[in-house]
């Protein structure tokens, strides 16, 4: 069942340019010119529930604007967009009870008060049964370790603490469909890893659908089986990670440490970046790395051998200014 539907969905910003100055303001009130930034063109998108999905592209691609188009904040231009079955951008009550939404650089924390006052004041919001609360206030603080935490002030906390009653707070009144816009900006590789645990489990255990947009890749790869890649306000992928980035990989790095001394001697183009007697290093095209390999194996006493892939965000800038993700052959929606 699909939980998420976009069809041409467009938004178009308009603001007027005006000349500094007062005689740049006097013009203005007689002649404006209107400036349009199309922030999201034609979006087609289909997210099935339970689904985690991670949405990547450049700062400016849209993936803010799609986000708050789904969440209703924001209102399109053109085109038409379903969550759940409702249309975002009439607010029902029983559309904003049956998703949720966090955003990495805003926080919906009281900054003085202690994070249990923010969890207590949304159960009144969402109109949470009290045993269910308390239910779920003790699932999610033994998920993420911190109840101790709980009635300490938000200020007192760090990032990534806070990032935690952030989720949690989003998540007391069970929502079906949760969207994260960078909810992992500026957090440091351990209390990475443990949103990435956390949302996993989520999603596994609660079938909560969600989608994610991040530019760390770690984000998107360690949670994300479908990736939506879009740039300049249009999707240009749609399909799995792996496949993509086996489509723009376009090289290895070899480390080759050897026996006895060995002065390697190869029969095909390579980039040699570091070369000792007892080892070699270098960069070889995706294609001609299996038969590198079987030469030096069948050629040299080999000790050790380690194939290592192109950095991620290397490869994800490569996408970025292809502009077309491939041509859009991975598209599953």
């Amino acid at each position: 069942m699909a939980v998420i539907k976009t069809k041409s969905l467009t938004k178009v910003f308009r603001r007027i340019k005006k000349q500094e100055g007062l005689k740049g303001t006097i013009k203005a009130l007689f002649r404006r010119e209107v400036i349009e930034k199309t922030a999201l063109d034609s979006f087609d998108l289909k997210i099935e529930e339970g689904e985690l999905v991670g949405l990547i592209g450049p700062n400016g691609a849209g993936k803010t604007t799609l986000v708050k188009l789904l969440c209703g904040i924001i209102q399109p231009t053109s085109g038409s967009c379903d969550v759940l079955g409702f249309t975002p951008g009439m607010l029902k009550n029983e559309f904003r009870k049956s998703f949720a939404v966090v955003m990495g650089q805003k926080s919906q924390l009281w900054w003085d008060l202690p994070a249990s006052d923010t969890f207590a004041l949304n159960r009144e919001i969402y109109g949470i049964p009290n045993g269910e609360y308390h239910t779920n206030i003790d699932y999610f603080s033994d998920l993420f370790q911190v109840g101790d935490l709980l009635n300490v002030p938000v200020r007192n906390l760090s990032l990534g603490e806070r990032m935690k009653m952030e989720l949690i707070a989003a998540l007391l009144h069970n929502p079906r469909v949760l969207f994260l816009d960078e909810p992992t900006i500026g957090l440091d590789a351990i209390a990475q890893k443990q949103i990435w645990q956390f949302l996993g489990q989520v999603n596994r255990e609660k079938g909560v659908t969600i989608l994610l947009t991040s530019h760390y890749m770690d984000d998107i790869r360690h949670l994300c089986r479908r990736t939506v890649v879009i740039n300049s306000g249009q999707k240009v992928y749609d399909g799995p990670l792996d496949r993509l980035l086996d489509r723009f990989q376009d090289h290895r790095v070899i480390h080759v440490t050897f026996e006895r001394e060995t002065d390697p001697r190869l029969d095909y183009p390579v980039e040699w970046l570091e070369k000792s007697p007892y080892k070699a290093v270098f960069k070889i095209s995706r294609e001609l790395a299996k038969p590198v390999l079987r030469q030096i194996l069948s050629m040299y006493d080999v000790d050790d051998v380690r194939i290592e892939e192109e950095d991620i965000s290397n490869v994800i800038e490569r996408i970025y200014l292809s502009g077309n993700g491939g041509n859009n052959s991975g598209q599953v929606s």
